[in-house]
């Protein structure tokens, strides 16, 4: 009965994750996609802001354009947010280490999704009209059979991983030590008798929705410039001047050189737009599911 009950838990705990994340990032895909093309500094938006980027894209692609990649980002997000909110907790029972747990949690997630990142990459970096690949599958396909099969879909996963430690690790124990202040030192209004547990208190949504979307902030400035780097390394040779066999060092030095510190930092604005809503769903919507579904966190 406790592997059975264990076993409902962990797949409750996925489908809050997984529901989690996708809302989190269907929240901002119009804003990923724009990132994208500003990282990379596409021929078409490489003068252009975050808001006269969004204007054009929708100006030349029409509303659906903002969504470009967005079923690849979904099919990634969902075992995304389920495996790495289900480690999390796993290995927070475990250890007791919250930014430990985060940082393996972040990293498992990212090595049994980063495929379906780079065929996202793809996807949206593309413009109406200049389309080299017509979906998941045909993406997928080509990578492997013209890049190099598996080695070419993990391309960039290096800067990837380097990135996700710090920002996971921050990202969790930043919204956790958010969240412990609250309930033992905040006001009583920013939080609310537990529904599974009346003499248990939790956050409110608003309490929920300011620490999550502080947390992501602070997280994405530490590992901005390495995915930046990320994701020149995964589009390869679709930016032009790009060398496909650059490891993530000699892209950032190429950037530095050719752009200097504002290269680095290129679409951070917009980052901060969509990774500050994005990390305040996805925290806020997977507690209340938590709470929903009476899953239990040792909080220890």
């Amino acid at each position: 009965m406790t592997a059975l009950a264990g076993s409902g838990e962990i797949i409750q705990n996925s489908l809050a994750g997984g529901i989690a994340g996708c809302c989190g990032k269907v929240t901002t895909a119009p804003l990923d996609r724009v990132k994208i093309l500003l990282q990379a500094h596409h021929q078409y938006y490489n003068h252009l802001g975050v808001w006269s980027s969004l204007a054009k894209v929708v100006e030349h692609e029409g509303v659906r354009g903002l969504y470009r990649g967005n079923g690849a980002m979904m099919v990634r997000t969902f075992p995304y947010g389920a495996i790495q909110f289900v480690t999390y907790d796993w290995f927070k029972k475990k250890t007791k280490q919250k930014l430990l747990s985060g940082s393996l949690a972040g990293v498992i997630a990212v090595l049994f999704t980063y495929p379906l990142d780079m065929v996202r990459a793809r996807l949206a970096y593309q413009v109406q009209g200049e389309c080299l690949y017509r979906g998941i599958l045909h993406t997928c396909r080509s990578i492997w059979h013209e890049e190099g099969q598996l080695r070419a879909l993990y391309r960039g996963v290096g800067p990837t991983l380097l990135g996700m430690v710090p920002y996971a690790g921050a990202a969790f124990y930043s919204y956790e030590m958010g969240k412990a202040y609250v309930l033992v030192k905040g006001p009583l209004y920013l939080s609310k008798p537990s529904p599974a547990n009346l003499q248990e208190r939790v956050l409110t949504a608003q309490a929920n929705l300011f620490i999550g979307g502080f947390a992501g902030a602070f997280a994405q400035t530490i590992v901005y410039p390495l995915d930046v780097g990320r994701r020149l390394m995964q589009l390869g040779a679709m930016v032009p001047n790009a060398n496909p066999s650059s490891s993530c060092l000699e892209t950032l030095v190429l950037v530095y050189t050719e752009r200097g510190t504002q290269g680095l930092f290129r679409g951070v604005s917009i980052n901060y737009l969509r990774a500050i809503p994005a990390a305040a769903v996805s925290f806020t919507l997977y507690e209340h599911l938590k709470q929903y579904l009476n899953i239990h966190s040792d909080e220890r």
